[in-house]
């Protein structure tokens, strides 16, 4: 854990915080660092010297703000619902909200839980699927919710990753990972859409050229980098246990 307080604590009572350890976690740290690492290698410049802001987009998403090889904040926080609208995970919601629908549709606190995680996310605002290549093909045909689905997942990762360069006052690069970040550009285009003003310039074709594979999707006068990296947490784990095992730091 290396978020500082700041980013990780709620706005609570600090009691609760102490009671229950309520705070900022975040998820999906193998993938975060290996995208990091693995993007310091390709842009031939050592990982303590780059800020980095890694996009994990699949049926679960989150963003992660990296400064010197360490998270200094991330989009998921107490449990993975937070953050990114998801397949079927809200994201960040007003809170009231929550009393306010079990108040209405007086259904069980379990009830709600299930709903904001299961029903919810693109799944909840397209009313068709969860799966991103299911909404694309709904929005070509002219499906009007399949594209307020993609456009509020979209712009909520564009919100974060104007955000995070606040936070890192500016970044060396961007990298897109996991099934949608890995595999489509559309998504990549719309969450780096008109952000050439914070240094944020797309190559179209490197863009839809890179599918499932290494590559930089930027244009070659772009300030920040963008890649797409497939992650590979598997083969992070097995490094880290061989370093724990063999005692090499």
């Amino acid at each position: 854990q290396t978020i500082p307080p700041a980013a990780y604590i709620y706005g609570l009572p600090y009691a609760i915080y102490q009671k229950y350890n309520i705070r900022r976690y975040g998820f999906h740290g193998s993938s975060h660092q290996y995208v990091a690492t693995r993007a310091a290698e390709i842009l031939n410049r050592p990982l303590t010297e780059l800020r980095l802001i890694t996009c994990h987009l699949g049926n679960g998403s989150s963003i992660t703000a990296i400064a010197g090889g360490k998270s200094v904040d991330t989009s998921m926080g107490f449990t993975p619902l937070e953050g990114l609208v998801m397949g079927t995970r809200c994201g960040d919601i007003d809170p009231a909200i929550i009393p306010h629908i079990l108040r209405y549709e007086h259904i069980s606190p379990d009830a709600l839980y299930d709903l904001l995680n299961k029903k919810s996310g693109v799944l909840g605002i397209s009313g068709i699927s969860n799966d991103m290549r299911a909404l694309l093909k709904a929005e070509s045909s002219g499906n009007s919710r399949a594209k307020l689905a993609i456009d509020v997942f979209c712009y909520r990762i564009k919100k974060y990753i104007g955000s995070y360069l606040a936070v890192l006052n500016g970044a060396e690069a961007i990298v897109f990972t996991a099934g949608i970040g890995e595999n489509s550009p559309t998504v990549r285009e719309r969450s780096c859409r008109d952000m050439e003003n914070l240094g944020i310039v797309l190559d179209k074709e490197k863009n839809l050229n890179t599918i499932a594979r290494e590559g930089i999707i930027s244009h070659e006068n772009s300030p920040i980098k963008v890649l797409v990296i497939p992650t590979n947490e598997e083969l992070l784990i097995a490094s880290e246990t061989y370093k724990i095992l063999t005692n090499k730091n």
